[in-house]
């Protein structure tokens, strides 16, 4: 103990005992996790990195001070409150997961969905409305809508690409725009702890800026519009579809070549009954419960039970079962509670440093209000496609642009929207986004066949209408 004491400094009496100007420089350690994620595409690698190097230059580079900082902050942080609650809502989310998965009530609510879809559009238009229904996660969005439709689009000659563009389109965007998701439960954690609430809840504040994320609004209602012609499609989804429908190969040729099977819950299951309402009634009560009590921890907690009151009369699983399948989605979930952690973190060493103080002053210089929000969106949505790192990003940005609203007077509300919407943009079409390689390995496409098709229409309607829109409300609302 008396080692540890030694090396042990905290936050709070190292901030009052020195003074740090860093200027331009306090710019570094965001600088190495930009460069981090785009060279490693590694979220955990480069949010490290950035955090080392914060913390040696918040101990004037003295190691063994920067390593008590670190050991401080790393405390301060788990013990904080809304450190807690989020860790509780997306570890519990992995846990829920994990059973409605293991019971095969996603496999059900699949096979409810299609006894509906008995035509090409019909199943188009039905993969939008699966995608908008599956909305707890973007990881179980993908995953179940792809196991879901995947032998439907094949039997109507629906592209796997044109699949794959469907699915990504209402994973990441609809679990923006909805509060009671992963996405929703980080984001607002991310605005309660950089203070753009306006004093109202998290769960409150992100409803607010549900609104102004227009970029994942217009990229949810624009799926339906291709899918029926009405806006066109170019050249390689075109290319695509019209394979699919004159020889019914909906796989690419280098898609097939590299086809790796996977995601075979159907053999898992064979010969079980996969009942929906396995998947349909938690994700009610979720929902229900989260609006009533505005806590999706409570929410969480009582639909586990309700899974529980479900499964093991079924004999889906027994107690131990249950158990386990429980620990698995908590233990899948492990490494984002990590990234929390460090984001967190990095939040509070950023501030160390002076460099919130340092962005509100050259924004004050040197960028209109009325362009703030048009900026945001492009800027860090650009960011978000190169570095495909978009929790990371949206963590680093929060705290940095929070200041400035306050500063110029600019809406929080308008501002978080356009944070959400640019990292949205990164993981909806980053060709090394989990989300598209998930989407990609469930719709068995690979990521560039998916880029190549995708691309130029996301790029052509939701980023550019997201511009315009976030480029309008900033001249009517500052």
């Amino acid at each position: 103990m008396k080692v540890l004491d030694l090396v042990w400094t905290t936050m709070e009496d190292w901030g009052e005992s020195v003074q740090l100007n860093y200027g331009i420089f306090c710019l570094i350690p965001i600088l190495i996790i930009l460069a981090l994620a785009l060279w490693k595409k590694d979220t955990f690698l480069a949010l490290m990195g950035g955090i080392i190097v914060a913390f040696l230059m918040a101990a004037k580079f003295n190691p063994i001070i920067a390593l008590g900082l670190f050991m401080d902050q790393g405390y301060v942080t788990l013990c904080d409150d809304g450190t807690v609650w989020i860790l509780l809502v997306c570890g519990l989310f992995g846990g829920m997961i994990a059973l409605m998965t293991e019971s095969g009530g996603i496999l059900g609510f699949s096979g409810l969905a299609g006894k509906l879809l008995k035509s090409r559009k019909k199943t188009m238009i039905g993969t939008w409305i699966l995608g908008i229904i599956v909305f707890v996660d973007d990881y179980l969005n993908c995953l179940a809508v792809g196991a879901a439709v995947r032998p439907l689009a094949d039997e109507h000659r629906v592209s796997r690409e044109m699949t794959a563009y469907i699915i990504n389109s209402t994973g990441v965007t609809v679990c923006a725009i909805v509060p009671i998701s992963t996405w929703g439960a980080f984001m607002s954690g991310l605005m309660e702890e950089s203070g753009m609430t306006g004093g109202l809840s998290a769960f409150s504040a992100y409803c607010h800026a549900i609104p102004y994320m227009f970029y994942a609004i217009v990229a949810v209602i624009v799926v339906p519009l291709v899918c029926m012609g009405i806006l066109p499609k170019f050249k390689n989804m075109r290319a695509a579809e019209e394979r699919a429908m004159s020889t019914g190969e909906t796989l690419s040729p280098e898609s097939k070549a590299a086809l790796v099977e996977g995601l075979e819950d159907e053999k898992r299951f064979e010969g079980k009954k996969c009942r929906a309402i396995n998947f349909i009634a938690p994700i009610i009560l979720t929902a229900l419960l989260t609006i009533l009590t505005e806590d999706m921890v409570v929410a969480l907690l009582f639909s586990i039970v309700l899974c529980f009151i479900l499964y093991i009369p079924q004999r889906l699983m027994n107690v131990k079962e249950f158990c386990s399948n429980l620990m698995k989605g908590l233990t899948d979930m492990f490494p984002v509670l990590v990234i929390i952690i460090l984001a967190y973190m990095l939040i509070d060493v950023n501030e160390m440093l002076g460099l919130n103080d340092y962005v509100v002053t050259i924004c004050e210089a040197a960028i209109s209000p009325k362009l703030f929000p048009f900026i945001i969106f492009v800027g860090i949505g650009l960011l978000a496609f190169a570095s495909g790192c978009f929790w990371s990003l949206a963590a680093i940005a929060f705290p940095i642009i929070a200041p400035v609203c306050t500063s110029m007077g600019i809406d929080p509300f308008l501002c978080a929207g356009a944070i959400v919407s640019a990292v949205a943009f990164g993981g909806h079409i980053c060709l090394y986004s989990d989300t598209v390689i998930l989407t990609g390995a469930a719709t068995q496409v690979t990521n560039a066949e998916y880029f190549k098709t995708s691309a130029p229409i996301v790029a052509a309607y939701p980023f550019a209408i997201g511009a315009i829109l976030f480029l309008v409300a900033g001249v009517i609302m500052c």
